[in-house]
């Protein structure tokens, strides 16, 4: 079922353990939402982890997926970010390829105006790891069709309130 309208991002507190993504991952299936990125890693609290999920649609279809989540046991809080007060950041690996020097410095001089890494070197390739908003991968990857992509792998989008807000448990 596709969905339309604008990008929600909604942050969760979940019980670090095997299973919790699944549980998460289908409820999103039975629903019929799709998941736009997901991800997930141990957070400053022993035994919880964060984990982040975009979401195309509207206030209504979000509304209902932060009431699914908050049923789920393994599910501690959720939250709705305002994308206004919140730090958003994604990483992409990127193999370019470079069939001559004219090319391999293109793509290093555009790497460095990106602000991202030159991260392994082949006779015939390179890989750049590029971090920001999903807009500047966008444009990176965009800039890079010219020189012949290989691959890209990302990460999805991580976030954080700005400030004190926080979605911790206290």
């Amino acid at each position: 079922m596709t969905r339309e309208g604008r990008t929600y991002i909604v942050s969760a507190i979940v019980e670090h353990k095997p299973g919790v993504l699944y549980s998460v991952s289908n409820m999103f299936r039975r629903r019929g939402f799709n998941i736009e990125t997901i991800t997930v890693g141990a957070s400053e609290q022993k035994d919880l982890a964060r984990l982040t999920v975009t979401i195309k649609g509207d206030e209504r279809m979000v509304e209902q997926v932060v009431k699914q989540l908050q049923k789920l046991i393994d599910v501690v809080k959720v939250s709705i970010l305002d994308p206004e007060y919140t730090v958003t950041r994604e990483l992409a690996l990127v193999k370019i390829s470079t069939l001559d020097t004219k090319v391999r410095s293109d793509v290093i001089n555009y790497t460095e105006i990106f602000k991202g890494h030159v991260v392994d070197v082949a006779h015939d390739s390179l890989v750049v790891e590029i971090t920001g908003d999903s807009d500047k991968i966008n444009a990176f990857i965009e800039l890079m069709k010219p020189f012949g992509l290989k691959e890209i792998a990302r990460t999805g989008i991580t976030a954080l309130s700005r400030g004190m807000k926080s979605a911790r448990m206290e």
